[in-house]
C-alpha cells in the first residue's frame, strides 16, 4: 500500500479523498544519520483553502452518516494499522529517530486509541432534563443531543506523529465531522500513511478527510478560515498563543507545554524510584510534554537518591534507533541538541553539578542528570523538552508542593511515597491537571483525559474528551 521502504518516499496531499502532489518538495532527513527518509509537498495558503473548502461540503455528508458506519471505519483503520505495524513503526524510526521498540508501542497505542474510539461511540448521547422541576415550568419533553460541530482543524507535533494525530481525527471523524489535518513537518510520511489507512477504507466518508503540509503560512491559514468549528492543537506555548489570538470565535483546544515534577519522600523506596525517574527524565530523549525535568528530594535520602540517579541513567543505551536494545536515540535537530548543550553549561556556569551524561557523544546528546539545581537557575524555571533533568534537595512535603506549584505550567506531577496522608495531601495540592502516586508523571494512558491548567492548555484529550470538544450540544423541547 505505501510502496518500498528501500529508499525516500513522498507523502503526498489529501484534498478530501483525492491525492495530489506539487512541483516544490521539502526533504525530511533522518536526525540519526542525516538520510533523506521522506518527501513532502510544500503547501500554502491558497492549498490550504481548498482544503477546508471540501472539508465544509463533505461535513455535510459526514454529519449524517449512520454511527454503525463510522465505528466500522475505524475498526478497519485498526485493523489495517495492526496489519502494516512494522512499516509504521520504521517509518517512525526514520523521519524522528524513534527507537524501534517504543516506535513498535506508539503504533499500538495508536491502534488502541481508536479503538478506543470506537467504544466511546457507543456512549455519546445525551439525557433527558425535568422541566417541571420548578414552579415556572411545566411538564415537556426535554432533552440535550450531541452533534458534530463540522469542520475541525487538527494541528500536530513531531514527539508523537502517529498517535497525536489519532488521538485527534479518530475522535473528530468518528462524532460526524470533516477534518483538516497540518501534521508535524517532521513526519509528514508517518501522517500520510496514517491518513491513507482512512481515506481509503471501504468504509470512508468520502472527502471527510483532508491533509496538508507547511509550516506557519498553512497554520495561519487554518485558524483564522472561518470554516473550523474547532482548532485541535498540541505543541509549544508561543504557539499556542498564536492561535488564541488568532482564532476568532472558534471552539480552541490546546495542549502545551510541561515542566514535570517530581518529589521522593523519605518514606519511598528510592531504589524503584530512581528506575521509574530515569525512563521518565529520559524516554522518547526527554522530548514528551511531561517528561520528568524537576525531581524534589527529600534532603535525608538525597545523597543515596542522586546516586542511584546516576547509577541507572548510566544504564540506558544511547544510539541507533534501528537496534532493537536502544533505549534513547538523537534529539529531533541539531537546534535542539545544541540548546540541551546550553542548558547545561548554563547550570553549570550557576554553580549545578553533572552526575551523569553532559557531553556529546557519537553526536548525541545522552541522558543527563544534574545535582545541586536551585530555584533561580534557568535549567528549572522553563520547559527543557531534552534528556536533562534537575536534583533539588528540600527539607520535605511542604517545600517540595511550594516549588512545584511555582510553575507557569501546570500539566502533570507525580510524588513517591507511602505516607497516606501525604498522598492525599498531594491529590488535593497539586496545581496540575493530572498526579501520578508512586511513578514518574510520564504516565499517560491513552483512554484516560489528558491536558493541563494554566500555560500547559486548555481542554482535554482522551477519546471520551475529545468527542466532547468536537461535538456541540443541541438542547430540544417537545411540548
Amino acid at each position: 500500500m505505501f510502496g518500498t521502504f528501500d529508499h525516500e518516499v513522498e507523502a503526498k496531499i489529501f484534498f478530501g479523498s483525492t491525492e495530489a502532489t506539487k512541483e516544490e518538495k521539502v526533504e525530511r532527513c533522518s536526525p540519526y544519520n542525516g538520510i533523506v527518509v521522506s518527501i513532502a509537498p510544500l503547501c500554502d495558503a491558497q492549498d490550504t483553502e481548498k482544503a477546508l473548502n471540501i472539508a465544509k461540503e463533505a461535513a455535510k455528508t459526514a454529519a449524517k452518516t449512520d454511527l454503525s458506519q463510522r465505528i466500522l471505519w475505524l475498526e478497519d483503520v485498526v485493523d489495517k494499522l495492526q496489519e502494516y505495524r512494522e512499516e509504521f513503526a520504521m517509518m517512525l524510526s526514520k523521519e524522528v529517530a524513534k527507537p524501534i521498540t517504543f516506535s513498535r508501542i506508539e503504533v499500538d497505542r495508536c491502534a488502541e486509541t481508536i479503538k478506543l474510539t470506537a467504544l466511546e461511540l457507543a456512549n455519546m448521547g445525551g439525557e433527558t432534563i425535568p422541566t417541571d422541576i420548578m414552579p415556572s415550568g411545566r411538564k415537556t419533553l426535554a432533552y440535550y443531543r450531541r452533534e458534530p460541530v463540522g469542520v475541525v482543524a487538527c494541528i500536530t507535533p513531531f514527539n508523537f506523529p502517529l498517535n497525536l494525530v489519532a488521538h485527534k481525527i479518530a475522535p473528530a471523524l468518528g462524532a460526524g465531522n470533516a477534518v483538516v489535518l497540518k501534521p508535524t513537518p517532521e513526519a509528514p510520511m508517518t501522517a500520510y500513511m496514517l491518513a491513507k489507512l482512512f481515506v481509503s477504507s471501504d468504509f470512508a466518508v468520502k472527502d471527510a478527510l483532508s491533509v496538508v503540509y507547511g509550516d506557519a503560512e498553512v497554520g495561519s491559514a487554518l485558524v483564522q478560515s472561518d470554516i473550523p468549528r474547532v482548532i485541535s492543537f498540541t505543541g509549544s506555548v508561543p504557539v499556542g498563543n498564536i492561535i488564541t489570538k488568532q482564532a476568532g470565535i472558534k471552539k480552541v483546544s490546546l495542549e502545551l507545554g510541561g515542566n514535570a515534577a517530581t518529589y521522593i519522600d523519605r518514606s519511598a523506596d528510592i531504589e524503584l524510584a530512581a528506575k521509574r525517574c530515569a525512563f521518565g527524565a529520559f524516554v522518547n530523549s526527554g522530548q514528551v510534554c511531561i517528561s520528568l525535568q524537576r525531581i524534589y528530594v527529600n534532603e535525608a535520602v538525597y545523597g543515596a537518591f542522586a546516586a542511584l540517579m546516576a547509577e541507572e541513567t548510566k544504564k540506558l543505551k544511547v544510539g541507533s534507533p534501528y537496534e532493537e536494545d536502544t533505549f534513547m536515540g538523537p534529539l529531533i535537530d541539531e537546534e535542539a541538541k545544541q540548546r540541551a548543550q546550553s542548558w547545561v553549561e548554563s547550570a553549570k556556569d550557576e554553580g549545578a553539578r553533572v552526575i551523569a551524561g553532559g557531553e556529546e557523544v557519537e553526536g548525541i546528546f545522552p541522558p543527563t542528570v544534574m545535582a545541586d539545581v536551585t530555584d533561580e537557575m534557568k535549567i528549572i524555571c522553563e520547559e527543557v523538552f531534552a534528556p536533562i533533568v534537575s536534583l533539588v534537595a528540600v527539607p520535605g512535603y511542604e517545600a517540595a508542593i511550594e516549588k512545584m506549584n511555582d510553575s507557569p505550567f501546570g500539566l502533570q506531577f507525580s510524588i513517591f511515597t507511602n505516607d497516606l496522608k501525604q498522598t492525599q495531601a498531594f491529590i488535593e495540592d497539586a496545581e496540575c491537571g493530572g498526579v501520578v502516586i508512586n511513578d514518574i508523571p510520564t504516565l499517560r494512558f491513552d483512554v484516560q483525559p489528558y491536558g493541563g491548567s494554566k500555560l500547559s492548555g486548555v481542554g482535554r484529550e482522551g477519546p471520551k474528551w475529545a468527542l466532547e470538544e468536537f461535538t456541540e450540544i443541541k438542547s430540544v423541547v417537545v411540548c
